[in-house]
């Protein structure tokens, strides 16, 4: 938990940033952020598809305070949805709700939101809303039912499961008939709001994701835990779930065998391919969330440097892991 709290504050952290950005892991982080323009999520959504993998495509960054900015994100995420249907990809979009208005206020959001939402009706494209601290997740869901009200249905959420209320949530989006994104969460919180234990976020993931896939609408299990998974898998069988009826999502670059594993056994796979300027809090959240993340970027710092002789070879004499 100390190593998650640390990463998640050099996340934040400007001076920490100044001096990450200046070495190898740079350009190590496109193995997770495929690069900073449009052109760069469409051609790793292209390389996703080609092994039947479906996509979501992320634009990097979130609070903006200013209207022109709000905008300069919509007009963005427009253009992926332009990308999407020109290049006729299976993929959709995740939309971060700070970075297109949220925190200017509620109807300049929605404005924005429906704006997204019309374009991609069109293409019958879907539309997630991410997710962001405990601060903004009342906030979130709110103008998400009513646009919901308003008749707006190609959209759906996302949940966190370290968050005390997510099963309340989850009953309540079953009763809407909303998609869920179920994850685990990556942001610092209060004991009050949000589990503290690694064993309990994992249960309570586990007991919505039941719920979830027993009485929701297409749900997406966003976990790269085995255990997990396994556990799913089984519940999955035991109740005799299609595996028509929801999906496993997981991030662009990380446990791509286990993603390959899980379409050869039948599953739905889809991974979230982020792309844009702001990939550096991006990056220390993800290694925040699976600090396991660090042995891969440690074995590259080496492999690039003039110790790489010293990084354990495989069987096959290729260095480090894949």
């Amino acid at each position: 938990m100390m190593l998650r709290n640390t990463l998640i504050f050099l996340s934040e952290s400007k001076a920490a940033k100044a001096v990450v950005t200046k070495t190898p892991l740079r350009r190590m982080s496109a193995r997770f952020v495929p690069g900073e323009k449009v052109g760069d999520f469409l051609r790793a959504a292209g390389e996703a598809n080609s092994i039947e993998l479906s996509v979501t495509g992320n634009y990097l960054g979130e609070a903006e305070h200013d209207e022109r900015t709000a905008r300069d994100a919509v007009a963005a995420y427009l253009k992926i949805l332009d990308g999407i249907i020109e290049q006729n990809l299976d993929g959709n979009i995740s939309v971060k709700p700070t970075q297109v208005g949220l925190e200017i206020g509620k109807e300049f959001y929605k404005e924005n939101l429906r704006e997204l939402l019309d374009r991609a009706k069109e293409a019958e494209i879907f539309i997630r809303w991410d997710m962001e601290s405990s601060d903004w997740t009342q906030a979130t869901l709110d103008p998400f039912e009513d646009l919901w009200a308003e008749g707006y249905h190609n959209m759906g959420t996302v949940l966190q499961s370290y968050l005390r209320r997510t099963m309340d949530d989850a009953i309540r989006m079953n009763e809407l008939g909303a998609r869920v994104r179920l994850c685990k969460g990556a942001y610092a919180e209060p004991e009050k709001v949000a589990f503290q234990e690694k064993e309990e976020v994992d249960r309570n993931f586990v007991d919505v994701a039941k719920l979830l896939l027993t009485g929701g609408n297409y749900p997406a299990l966003a976990t790269h835990d085995d255990v997990i998974i396994d556990l799913l898998k089984t519940f999955i069988s035991q109740e005799g779930i299609d595996p028509e009826t929801f999906e496993f999502q997981m991030l662009h670059g990380v446990r791509r065998d286990l993603q390959q594993q899980l379409r050869e056994e039948g599953f739905k796979v889809r991974v979230y391919i982020p792309f844009g300027e702001s990939w550096y809090p991006y990056l220390m959240r993800r290694l925040a969330e699976r600090p396991a993340n660090m042995l891969f970027f440690a074995g590259s710092v080496i492999q690039e440097s003039p110790l790489g002789f010293l990084w354990p070879k495989d069987k096959k004499g290729n260095q480090g892991k894949k």
